[in-house]
């Protein structure tokens, strides 16, 4: 949700801050006020294009900052984490700076960020339902997903897609098999004959590092055992002379101890006999410890054989390295390798039957989408439709093509012979078309070019509020705030009772998401939780450029702006019937 905008220096507004309500806002002002600078804002912040015409004269660059409040355990406060952006309080800033020359600048939460990044995040956060913006629907890609929304059809999406990735992979094998090279058969001889030289040298992990250390040690016995005898020596005698008579560490140890504990006085002597038969136990210890060393010497003939297999393991890890665990590794991989590469025609059989299973699986996780699709087609068509006469557009009615391209006669292979995946791609087996009919007696005609841009505007509420219930009921637990939908040109050709009506529906959305609409209608304006006007005028010091200011209106000052909506004076018939106005314009 769409919690703050701010605005420096676009166009003729030089400060703005706009704080929407949560539920349906109104933006009103004159023609040629400025209220498009808004819309160009949010667009700014949206990842759209920027340009340097749109700074406002005399200053440097022009800045938007959108703040929304998103839901800490939901995919876009996590996405925006993985771009690098800190947040607190479950808030999300967006901004861009545009200026005079030079590129402009996208910042995450403080941070820049690609202008791909706050795209890929707005679009989660906003709909903007202008003339070019819904133009987007038209489309096929978007109805599918629009189709898809408002069928809640994501695991059955998710298990063809699941078949589908199974589907390619198994023809890029096959592909693979197919069009072999001499290159490649001669990678499968090296790569067979590097496997069985790895497998006869059969080397563990670490194994030439612990080679290495037993070697250090033959080399250096000499060294290790006069070391160790002189230190058990002085330790205890009796472990390197067996008729030592000299007292080892240990008994003089124990001596101690016993004249510690022979004392009957108070003070630390108990204690201190403690450590002292702590540090005894220790002692003990690394006496059994070094004589083991004694014992263990390996003998100077085992040298050669160690020798030859760190040789043997070096050459290995020349070559396939830089550690053992590193060619095992590449041996493994390899192994898989091979079986790519080996263009046997019982290998291709084999994935050409795996091939087929895996196809028959797509085809029916493909058909039960469709289904869903289809029904979700049939209840949004009726749904918009009824909602369309109820918008000045009687007559007026969507249809939602749903067609399954397996219907259709096709041959099952290529002209190279090789098998086909018609009539599935990506997103299943169907081609999706809205179907838009104006007025009774008009052709059915793709959406988006059959429609003005207000009758476009008000069928993409009726789409919105077809989808409402089904968006707000569908949104998985942790998944935060509504969505903001922003309506221009929404009023375009309406007024009168369908004005109302209009204005009824948008507050309607209103309950479930957030919605901003620019209107010039004071039926519309009447139905918002906050209203804001643009207003233009002369700049500071009387100077002949103008600017745009940007305000909210409350209590007597709304009624005042409705008036003047409705009949352009603010006498006291109109304020009267302004008040009147907002008092009925409410849905409980």
């Amino acid at each position: 949700m769409l919690e703050e905008l701010e605005i420096h220096d676009l166009g003729p507004i030089h400060r703005a801050l706009l704080t929407p309500a949560g539920g349906m806002t109104a933006i009103t002002g004159e023609t040629g006020a400025g209220k498009s600078m808004l819309l160009s804002a949010i667009r700014l912040i949206s990842g759209g294009p920027a340009s340097s015409g749109r700074v406002s004269p005399g200053a440097s660059e022009a800045w938007a900052q959108g703040v929304f409040a998103v839901d800490d355990r939901g995919g876009v406060a996590q996405e925006a984490r993985d771009a690098g952006a800190v947040l607190e309080d479950g808030e999300l800033y967006l901004s861009r700076t545009v200026p005079v020359s030079g590129r402009s600048r996208a910042v995450l939460n403080g941070k820049s960020a690609p202008r791909s990044v706050l795209e890929s995040l707005a679009s989660q956060l906003v709909t903007i339902h202008g003339q070019a913006d819904q133009l987007r629907i038209a489309a096929a890609s978007r109805q599918r997903e629009f189709l898809d929304m408002v069928a809640g059809d994501d695991d059955l999406l998710a298990r063809y897609r699941h078949s589908w990735d199974a589907l390619r992979d198994l023809d890029d094998r096959l592909e693979r098999l197919r069009h072999q090279e001499s290159s490649a058969r001669q990678r499968a001889d090296y790569l067979r004959e590097s496997i069985q030289r790895i497998n006869r040298a059969d080397p563990q992990p670490g194994e030439d590092e612990e080679l290495k250390g037993r070697r250090a040690r033959i080399e250096n016995a000499a060294d290790i055992a006069q070391g160790v005898s002189r230190a058990l020596a002085a330790l205890d005698a009796s472990q390197v002379d067996v008729d030592a008579d000299s007292s080892s560490a240990s008994d003089l140890l124990n001596q101690a101890i016993s004249s510690l504990r022979d004392i009957h006085v108070d003070g630390d002597f108990g204690e201190l006999a403690d450590r002292l038969e702590s540090l005894n136990a220790d002692l003990s210890d690394i006496v059994f410890s070094l004589s083991c060393e004694l014992d263990g010497e390996e003998s100077v003939e085992d040298l050669d054989a160690i020798n030859a297999r760190i040789h043997e393991l070096g050459e290995l890890t020349r070559r396939w390295g830089p550690t053992l665990q590193d060619v095992i590794a590449w041996r493994d991989k390899a192994t898989f390798e091979v079986e790519d590469l080996d263009a046997s025609p019982e290998k291709v059989a084999q994935l050409q039957d795996e091939r087929e299973a895996a196809f028959d699986r797509a085809l029916q996780d493909a058909g039960a989408l469709s289904e869903a699709r289809r029904a979700a087609a049939q209840s949004l068509a009726a749904t918009v439709t009824d909602e369309l006469s109820s918008l000045a557009m009687a007559g007026a009615r969507l249809d939602i093509r749903v067609t399954d391209r397996g219907e259709e006669a096709v041959p099952v292979s290529d002209s190279a012979g090789e098998a086909s995946t018609w009539p599935l791609d990506a997103n299943g087996r169907d081609d999706i078309e809205f179907l838009f009919t104006p007025f009774p007696g008009s052709p059915q005609l793709p959406m988006g070019k059959s429609a003005s841009g207000g009758e476009l505007s008000r069928l993409m509420l009726a789409l919105e509020l077809a989808a409402a219930d089904r968006r707000s009921s569908a949104a998985p637990a942790g998944e935060g705030g509504p969505m903001t939908f922003i309506f221009d040109e929404v009023d375009a050709g309406v007024g009168g009772k369908a004005a109302v009506e209009l204005g009824r529906r948008l507050a309607r959305l209103a309950r479930t998401s957030q919605v901003i609409v620019v209107t010039h209608l004071a039926q519309v304006a009447s139905w918002a939780d906050a209203q804001f006007v643009v207003t233009k005028g002369a700049s500071d010091g009387g100077q002949s450029a103008v600017t745009t200011t940007v305000a909210e209106v409350c209590g007597d000052a709304r009624a005042h702006e409705i008036a003047r909506m409705l009949s352009g004076s603010e006498s006291e018939a109109s304020l009267d019937h302004a008040r009147e106005l907002l008092a009925s314009s409410s849905l409980t």
